[in-house]
């Protein structure tokens, strides 16, 4: 179990470095989203584990993403940086890819389709996995941004 947690923290940080790569942050905060991203994604597979805690997707997502909107704000002023910069490429591996890329499939399969069992199968897909992602994508946010206005003069220190 250990090593899972652990290649689920490395693949993370790898994806964090990429995406951040795409703003071109200053180079010092490399490591810092690689970080955020490696506790926030593991905190979440740690959440979601079966038999252990068991949390809902949606609410390990959140609970993930407000852990690395509170570590980003108070590792800002020892990067150097907004908090922002090392906290969206931190979240951006948590995004819910498979569920979005379901949501386009059976909505594919709707407009395709042309049984009404099938068609009523493919809408349900749509909906279930459609309102996932739109979820799961809402808790990032409010758990991203509320540690940003919770502890707004640490937030706001390193763009002084």
């Amino acid at each position: 179990m250990v090593f899972e947690i652990v290649q689920d923290a490395f693949f993370a940080a790898i994806a964090a470095i990429g995406f951040a790569a795409i703003s071109r942050p200053p180079r010092r905060a490399y490591l810092f989203c690689a970080l955020l991203a490696a506790v926030g994604h593991s905190l979440r597979y740690v959440l979601m584990l079966p038999g252990l805690l068991e949390t809902h997707i949606v609410v390990a997502t959140t609970l993930a993403a407000f852990v690395v909107g509170l570590l980003a704000v108070l590792v800002s002023p020892v990067a150097r940086v907004p908090a922002e910069t090392c906290l969206y490429p931190s979240l951006l591996p948590m995004i819910p890819g498979v569920y979005a890329y379901k949501t386009f499939g059976g909505l594919a399969m709707c407009v395709f389709g042309k049984e009404q069992e099938l068609y009523d199968f493919y809408f349900y897909q749509f909906t279930y996995n459609g309102i996932m992602c739109v979820f799961i994508i809402f808790g990032m946010v409010i758990g991203a941004t509320l540690p940003i206005f919770m502890l707004k003069r640490i937030s706001f220190q390193a763009t002084r």
